[in-house]
């Protein structure tokens, strides 16, 4: 009996971490989005839109191919099923305002990007193991 109060214990203190841990991203970056703060290379601001109006969510980019991809890193991803349903899209990186078509990838290509863009076990572990999903930002 013992041990199943502290597996449950230890489960529910994993899932309050990773509660916490969404929140603060969530939080971040909104923060960073109402301050204006720029995106760098790596980082960039995607304006999605859907039935409230556009929404611009800071993500993470990666290059691969000669192609930009973003990914859907965690279990909290709005802006990836506006961006699925709405694939017209504008994202704003080191500066520069693109429109873009956000395109779902799958297969061989996933394989591939998943490859080039590991995340650390780290930010696995304190995200919950969230499933990944890749968009390739294809210019228009």
């Amino acid at each position: 009996m013992k041990a199943i109060q502290l597996l449950a214990i230890l489960l529910g203190t994993y899932l309050a971490l990773v509660v916490a841990f969404e929140a603060l991203v969530v939080i971040m970056g909104k923060r960073q989005v109402a301050r204006g703060i720029a995106p760098g290379e790596s980082w960039l601001l995607i304006t999605t839109t859907g039935d409230s109006g556009s929404t611009d969510t800071v993500v993470a980019g990666v290059e691969s191919g000669g192609q930009l991809y973003v990914a859907a890193n965690h279990w909290l991803h709005g802006w990836y099923d506006r961006a699925l349903a709405n694939p017209d899209v504008e994202i704003r990186r080191a500066g520069e305002r693109l429109a873009v078509r956000a395109v779902p990838v799958t297969g061989e290509e996933r394989a591939r990007i998943a490859r080039d863009y590991r995340l650390p076990w780290a930010i696995r572990f304190l995200t919950g193991f969230p499933p990944r999903s890749f968009l390739r930002l294809d210019p228009r």
